[in-house]
């Protein structure tokens, strides 16, 4: 784990809030809750290790001036049958080789998968199948940290972590350090369709979420070393 750099932080930094709106989407989108997933040409849809495709919760494009990520396709899939949070596991300082498929104790591989797609133009034949498609709406604003650093505690991209039990950043298996990226509020749920099976520990038999409820911090590889090189660090 490394140090965060915090100079300059208080003056404010460029980011968006994330708000999902109330109508159901009839068509692809690049910015949806759900939806039609923008992959890149040789990205498959990703699957957890127990064969189940994972479930698309959201995907956005990174605003162009939110560097070093800014014209990149962010999409965050989880399996909805395994719900846990992220444990890092590192080796000589680093996180481990290509630790978006590395074993993830208890389980052989993670049940999450992060992309930064950076040649996403078409979407997927089908929607996300459990989750309800719904749009989602980038408004830009200044995110200005407080006395400790921490930024606003919302659905955003850009901007400072709030960090709800103090910053972790971590050093890519590329060497280079992991910048953060986007903040999933703690207990952020999705909405899913009539019928599906309940994801287990959700709060809710007709939603979904993420890594146990927690919030969620992506810290992502400046390098774009792979379009997997994305961390999701958990906290509450």
């Amino acid at each position: 784990m490394v140090e965060p750099d915090v100079r300059g932080m208080r003056a404010g930094l460029p980011a968006r809030a994330i708000e999902v709106g109330t109508e159901p989407l009839v068509r692809p989108v690049r910015n949806s809750v759900g939806g039609w997933p923008f992959l890149d040409e040789d990205q498959e849809w990703p699957e957890c290790f127990c064969g189940e495709r994972m479930a698309l919760f959201f995907q956005l494009d990174i605003p162009p001036d939110l560097e070093p990520f800014g014209g990149d396709h962010l999409l965050v899939f989880h399996c909805r049958a395994h719900n846990d949070a992220s444990d890092p596991q590192l080796t000589d300082g680093r996180l481990v080789p290509r630790y978006w498929e590395a074993p993830h104790p208890p389980y052989p591989r993670p049940f999450w998968s992060l992309l930064l797609q950076r040649h996403a133009t078409l979407p997927a034949a089908e929607p996300e199948p459990s989750l309800c498609a719904l749009p989602l709406q980038l408004r830009p604003f200044v995110d200005s940290p407080d006395a400790q650093g921490l930024g606003a505690q919302t659905f955003k991209v850009g901007g400072a972590p709030s960090w709800a039990q103090g910053p972790e950043f971590y050093r890519c298996a590329c060497g280079a350090e992991l910048v953060y990226l986007c903040q999933v509020p703690e207990g952020m749920e999705f909405a899913v369709h009539p019928g599906q099976p309940e994801q287990p520990y959700s709060v809710d038999a007709n939603t979904y979420g993420l890594f146990l409820g927690n919030e969620v911090y992506l810290l992502a590889c400046p390098a774009h070393c792979d379009p997997a090189a994305v961390w999701p660090v958990n906290q509450n």
